[in-house]
């Protein structure tokens, strides 16, 4: 029972980094301290996708599902709960291309309101 809470935790904890590397930046815009935590957190999500870096809630769930006698997630979180679910295996660079650009507007808002705050215009400043 323990090792079923434990995974299922992670997998959990999964959800939540990958929707926070994905609209977290959105959070910023409230709260722009945050930023430097989501620019942290897409850093290390970038480095899982493209150095290949270990994810410690992966290694969590699956030391879980196998203390649980289920099957490991072989190729990660993603392509074991999201991939030919939520898309086709061929639009992986698509989505992921998606996701970075909802990044990317996210970052850019941040920008934009860093600058109007600084100017100390605000969103009813005139137009110079």
């Amino acid at each position: 029972m323990p090792y079923l809470l434990l995974g299922h935790t992670a997998m959990v904890l999964h959800f939540a980094f990958l929707g926070f590397v994905v609209l977290g930046g959105f959070l910023a815009w409230r709260w722009p301290r945050l930023f430097r935590v989501h620019l942290v957190v897409a850093a290390y999500a970038l480095g899982i996708v493209i150095v290949d870096w270990p994810c410690f809630l992966t290694e969590i769930e699956n030391w879980a599902r196998l203390n649980t006698g289920r099957p490991v997630m072989e190729f990660g979180f993603i392509d074991f709960y999201l991939t030919e679910r939520l898309y086709p295996r061929e639009h992986l660079m698509t989505s992921r291309c998606v996701m970075a650009a909802v990044v990317a507007a996210a970052w850019a808002g941040v920008w934009v309101r860093r600058r109007r705050a600084r100017s100390g215009g605000g969103a009813s400043a005139p137009a110079a």
